[in-house]
């Protein structure tokens, strides 16, 4: 059940008539779930119409020792500790990382005094995605990055860049989730090639653009290859979060889908693993 002020926040941030239908497609949903199939039933690979014509898609790869990993961090380790047919229920503790998987960067990750996960403001989590495919060129160029032009052609085609939004690079780079060698994509120098966001993207994003946060489909909100991470500077330290290794992106709208972000509110965390989903 969502808090009255997440609900007030989460209006706003969509408008009466679409929070109105998404309200309406929510309880329509539990009431089919009273005659949905038993678990265990086959999935259907496309996303669920929510009436009205609105979709879902998760935007979250799946939480598992075999994803790739920033270097120097173990993979997590799941380990059951209660089983149904010893203890009548099923409980795992997890050790990982906080930057795992799909994940949140608070900004307090890379700049002191900036809010950590629990601090980051619930009506930030619930934003208008904005799309900025880069597939293009990432299939030649493994430094390909979101650029200022990126950012203006994109607002050439769908109007400036709402207010609180979430900017998502897409290049196709998880294709590659499965092998961590090519995510990572290190060269004889011991250095990563993976696309991410310039740094005058990043600039222009939090000095003349109102968003809340942004994301990536690869292992860095930066570009593989570089040495001072400013883009997480200068994005983490304007208390902007980010997101790393989305999925899917290709799935959903370049405009116009809304983004609900799910982060562990865990006392002075730099980040945690992420369950996002996006509507439209």
């Amino acid at each position: 059940m969502c808090a009255p002020q997440v609900i007030q926040a989460i209006g706003e941030r969509l408008g009466r008539r679409d929070f109105l239908a998404l309200a309406a497609a929510g309880t329509a949903s539990l009431a089919a779930l009273a005659a949905a199939p038993a678990a265990g039933a086959a999935e259907t690979k496309r996303p669920p119409s929510r009436g009205g014509g609105r979709n879902v898609m998760g935007l979250s790869h799946v939480q598992s020792a075999q994803f790739p990993i920033w270097p120097g961090f173990t993979p997590i380790e799941v380990t059951k500790v209660r089983d149904h047919d010893k203890d009548g229920f099923y409980v795992n503790s997890w050790v990982l990382v906080e930057h795992h998987g799909t994940h949140v960067d608070a900004p307090i990750h890379f700049v002191k005094g900036k809010w950590s996960a629990d601090e980051i403001p619930d009506a930030t989590l619930v934003a208008p995605a904005v799309v900025i495919h880069v597939h293009d060129r990432a299939k030649t160029d493994a430094d390909a990055a979101v650029t200022v032009d990126d950012l203006k052609a994109w607002e050439r085609r769908h109007g400036r860049i709402p207010a609180g939004a979430a900017v998502f690079m897409h290049s196709g780079w998880e294709a590659r989730a499965g092998d961590q060698a090519a995510f990572r994509n290190t060269d004889a120098q011991n250095v990563m090639h993976f696309p991410g966001f310039a740094k005058e993207a990043a600039e222009l994003l939090v000095k003349e653009r109102d968003i809340v946060g942004i994301g990536t489909d690869t292992l860095s909100l930066d570009l593989g290859n570089s040495k001072d991470f400013a883009t997480h500077v200068i994005v983490l330290g304007a208390n902007k979060w980010g997101i790393e290794n989305l999925a899917s992106l290709a799935r959903i709208p370049e405009s116009g889908a809304t983004v609900f972000v799910g982060v562990p509110r865990v006392k002075a965390a730099s980040g945690g693993p992420a369950r996002v989903v996006a509507v439209w």
